[in-house]
């Protein structure tokens, strides 16, 4: 479209924060000079802040703007320029070299989600490495994989939401450690829930702290303890059973395992009852609150509980998880109107058609003949892949350190990160730098649009255009049906290319054409589309940048299996709803029991370590910011600078003032950031957003609010990330 001299060209917003928003970028002499969103046919699919302000990280002056090697040591952060020739040319010749020496597996892919295009990004690299031979990945994902695990284990799938208007037909929304207002969760979201609550239905926001969606959206805040959120949805369920609240005619035809349940709840089991009693001195949440919440829910049918995914990121994740789901299937809230399963929560799949051939490629020869992980539901089909020859995400550092003699399948000598910022997003930041520094690691080379904590420990950094520089084709997120096009707004700055323009050129040095073929990157986008059936006009797509796709019913998931179970199994072992699970108790392993319970992990409140460091920390996404893609943006850090959120209390028995200096540390590290003194988060817990970028100074000391600083690099049982379960003290910084 143009007007005048300005061109406006329709793309989208492609981060990994819920959306995938619409985007108008307007373009004078090959410059973009304002970017706005979707003022369209409903339902508008509007960008926030983070989405409008993209220019400035488009034109940022840190830009990688040409091809980079190390000098001196690594992590030094000296490097020289060389050609884009010179650089592939070591790329390819230290591939070749490790693949020669050690094998294909000691090449590993750290991939992340800093492109969350279908074209572009980490498959590229992948599907080069492929047509070697081969090389090692990772599993799990750091925002899910408690979740996952637990959907998977209650419901054989994750695909467990109901679109987001059938909001509007619920008596009651909980909100449970879900804030849509900062994490969009697709658009549209905040939109419903603020009709839901103008339509008079009650919304309830559980949370440590008083987050944005709780000031604006909710008419019940219930701060509760980080950790301890199974034990509070284990309470209700006491309430509900002993007052006889439960939908017993639902639990008897779809679900297997309540006897089991309700003996660990009623305390039969151990001794022990759930009480609202037994929960308030565990979650800090009173009693009444317990009780009236969970009678609140069993009577005010249908309601919708959105389990949200941050209280699974925690030691013991998958307990939460997996007791919201119970709580929902007990009160009979699952397949109807109104309802919601929790679990995963994903509403709405792109869908595949049979002109793509079905065929999801060869497998990866480095996996052949490796068994499954022992704590993986390897007899279920989705979730993710359970072969042992993968390396879990938290592990990386350690897998780089201690390799074949620590327990990892290979001894690691190359590192390929792509789309990610590891260092800083992965927990124990320190520890990943001796990792990267390891003289045990050969080679390291990094893709990025910036020089960011991690590419500042790499041998060769390859600059990456952003994706208002190139086109690409990106699927909703997690439940609206649409697609958003990203037409190329600007030629590519400086030196950067695609990642499957670097991918190609490899490929070309290393004798494997083929494997990318002649086929342009247009044609590649045509194809992906002429794969999927929901895509019936891909010139009105690209035109408009966005495909919204018409008179698809509302999404209510296991509406099937509840109206004609007989017919419609679900996709578990047993074909019902597991609130006992016989792939769990196979494993025979006390921290992942088949039944959900609570049990006080780590580095939680009651933890003897707690005397030390007396305060829990939670490491929540910002407004401000998508993980690290978006730290270098100034409109941004304007809106909301680092800090460290401390309840009044708190400060106060510090001696710290808001907006004072203060320093936030543990055995793992310390950061450096002011204060802020606030109400609105619960006594005894601290908020340090995830995604600033680490910047230590002479001494150590971390002057960016870096989170993983202070996070352990471990996972969960079932492999969630555990990026909430941190002990920390807080203290005024030192005179400088």
């Amino acid at each position: 479209m143009t007007n005048s001299d300005i061109t406006i060209v329709p793309m989208g917003c492609c981060h990994d924060c819920g959306g995938r928003c619409v985007l108008r970028a307007h373009v004078k002499d090959g410059v973009i000079i304002r970017i706005e969103t979707d003022n369209g046919e409903e339902p508008q699919i509007r960008a926030c802040m983070r989405g409008r302000a993209y220019r400035q990280r488009v034109y940022s002056p840190e830009r990688l703007k040409y091809p980079l090697r190390r000098v001196g040591e690594r992590g030094e952060g000296r490097f020289e320029r060389v050609s884009w020739d010179e650089a592939l040319d070591v790329v390819a010749t230290e591939i070749n070299r490790i693949r020669e020496k050690y094998g294909n597996g000691a090449i590993l892919l750290a991939s992340g989600a800093g492109n969350q295009g279908i074209l572009h990004g980490p498959g590229a690299v992948g599907r080069l490495l492929m047509g070697l031979g081969g090389f090692t990945r990772t599993w799990s994902s750091p925002s899910y994989e408690g979740t996952l695990f637990a959907s998977m284990a209650t419901y054989g799938t994750i695909n467990t939401g109901n679109s987001r208007e059938d909001l509007l037909n619920s008596r009651l929304i909980i909100m449970w450690g879900w804030d849509p207002a900062n994490t969009v969760w697709d658009p549209g979201t905040s939109l419903t829930l603020a009709k839901a609550r103008e339509k008079g239905i009650k919304v309830v926001a559980i949370d440590p702290r008083f987050t944005d969606s709780a000031a604006v959206l909710a008419d019940q805040w219930i701060p509760i303890r980080p950790g301890t959120d199974a034990a509070m949805l284990i309470a209700m369920a006491h309430v509900i059973i002993t007052e006889n609240l439960q939908d017993q005619a639902f639990i008897d035809r779809h679900t297997v395992g309540f006897d089991a349940y309700r003996d660990y709840v009623l305390g039969r089991e151990d001794g022990t009852a759930r009480t609202s009693q037994w929960a308030e001195t565990i979650t800090g949440v009173p009693a009444d609150v317990i009780t009236r919440l969970a009678r609140e829910y069993a009577t005010r049918k249908p309601s919708a509980l959105i389990a949200g995914w941050g209280p699974a990121r925690s030691a013991l994740g998958e307990q939460y998880s997996r007791a919201a789901n119970v709580l929902t299937a007990i009160t009979g809230n699952i397949g109807i109107p109104g309802g919601y399963a929790a679990g995963f929560m994903r509403a709405y799949t792109s869908r595949a058609s049979h002109r793509s051939g079905g065929s999801r490629g060869p497998g990866n020869p480095v996996e052949t003949g490796s068994p499954p992980r022992k704590e993986s539901l390897y007899k279920l089909r989705g979730g993710t892949n359970p072969s042992s020859a993968r390396i879990h995400y938290s592990k990386i550092y350690d897998a780089i350190l201690r390799g074949r003699s620590g327990g990892h399948p290979v001894d690691v000598k190359m590192l390929y990160v792509v789309a990610a910022n590891l260092i800083n997003q992965h927990g124990n930041t320190r520890r990943g730098v001796e990792a990267l520094k390891s003289r045990s690691l050969d080679f390291v080379v990094v893709q990025d649009q910036f020089m960011t904590p991690t590419a500042r420990l790499a041998d060769i950094v390859l600059p990456v255009n952003t994706f208002m520089e190139r086109s690409d084709l990106a699927p909703p997120w997690l439940g609206s049906p649409y697609y958003i096009y990203l037409n190329q707004a600007v030629d590519s700055l400086y030196e950067s290319k695609t990642d499957m323009e670097i991918c190609r050129e490899l490929a070309g040095k290393m004798g494997i054409q083929e494997v990318f073929g002649d086929i342009t990157e247009e044609q590649m986008l045509r194809g992906i589309a002429a794969g999927r059936s929901d895509i019936d006009d891909y010139e009105a797509m690209k035109r408009d940048g966005v495909l919204k796709i018409k008179d698809v019913p509302p999404t209510i998931s296991f509406k099937e299996q509840i109206e004609d179970p007989e017919n419609n199994p679900f996709p578990t072992l047993s074909g019902k709803i597991e609130i006992y699970c016989e792939h769990l108790a196979e494993m025979d392993n006390p921290v992942i029991p088949p039944i959900p319970k609570y049990i006080s992990p780590p580095e939680n409140y009651d933890d003897p370590l707690s005397s030390k460091y007396p305060l829990q920390l939670i490491t929540p996404h910002p407004k401000r910011g998508t993980h690290s893609s978006l730290d270098m943006v100034p409109w941004l850090k304007e809106v909301e600078p680092q800090a460290v959120w401390l309840n009044t209390s708190d400060a106060g028995s510090r001696g710290i003032n808001d907006g004072a200096l203060v320093d936030i540390y543990n055995d793992r590290g310390r950061i450096r950031i002011p204060a802020r003194v606030t109400e609105r988060i619960m006594p005894g817990v601290v908020c340090v957003y995830e995604g600033s970028w680490y910047d230590p100074d002479e001494d150590g000391v971390d002057r960016g609010g870096c989170a993983n600083v202070l996070t352990p690099d471990e996972h969960s049982p079932g492999g969630g990330a555990i990026a909430n379960t941190a002990l920390v003290q807080v203290a005024p910084a030192p005179d400088e």
